[in-house]
């Protein structure tokens, strides 16, 4: 139209239509019948897979829960190879049960198995580092072995997360008196009867760090030739 404004999208320099961006598919305003027919069967078909993926993955865990039930309740009677049979199948179905783990390991602990012990309790804590409890049954393990130092290691840690666990203190007090440090074993006895006043093992064992703490001083006046320190350490010693 001569004088008007002409409403096109062309190229200014060669005044060839513009072209669309690279990649750019231009959606059809109508679509056929049997087109939408085939988008929806394959809607309701990825609808079905996903119903059933997610069928299968509630239905092992349910049979995970129930194998983990009943293996509480075969460890409950003692029956720790029964147990481990089922923590296991519920492993199996749910490799992050992190219980099952846990009270797997104490069924090894049980039967004496500390190494398979250990490996059940390290996974667990892997999946749930702030559980003080897995340490301390660990640091128990440990302490089987004669490792103090791992022991001693677990035993704080779990101390750190629970500042009251009263059991913690206590073997942690072992572990340093079998290292012949008497005086952090006895601090250690000390909290734990701070925490818990009629825990009896904690006054045994800190009775006993006193007399191997005196027997040393004992020993050592002995060497230097103090005669009756021999007999008194003669006498500590039966």
């Amino acid at each position: 139209m001569e004088g008007g404004f002409e409403c096109s999208m062309q190229n200014k320099k060669t005044n060839e239509p513009l072209r669309r961006a690279s990649g750019y598919t231009q959606v059809p305003t109508r679509q056929s019948s049997s087109y939408v027919i085939t988008r929806i069967r394959q809607v309701f078909a990825l609808l079905g897979l996903f119903c059933t993926m997610l069928g299968v993955t509630t239905g092992q865990a349910a049979d995970a829960v129930s194998y983990f039930d009943r293996g509480n309740a075969y460890y409950n009677e003692g029956r720790y190879d029964k147990a481990i049979e089922d923590y296991s199948n519920a492993i199996s179905r749910k490799p992050d049960f992190a219980d099952a783990y846990h009270n797997r390991g104490l069924s090894y602990y049980k039967l004496g198995q500390y190494d398979h012990a250990i490996a059940d309790f390290s996974d667990a804590i892997r999946m749930q580092p702030d559980k003080a409890e897995i340490y301390h049954d660990r640091a128990l393990a440990y302490l089987k072995k004669e490792d103090y130092g791992q022991t001693i290691q677990d035993e704080s840690k779990a101390i750190q997360l629970n500042p009251n666990f009263v059991t913690a203190y206590h073997n942690r007090g072992i572990a340093l008196a079998r290292e012949e440090k008497y005086d952090e074993a006895i601090q250690d006895y000390n909290m734990a009867i701070t925490i818990l006043p009629n825990y009896g093992e904690a006054y045994f064992s800190r009775g006993v760090a006193y007399v191997r703490k005196g027997s040393a001083d004992f020993k050592k006046a002995c060497t230097l030739g103090i005669n009756f320190a021999c007999e008194d350490l003669k006498q500590l010693s039966e």
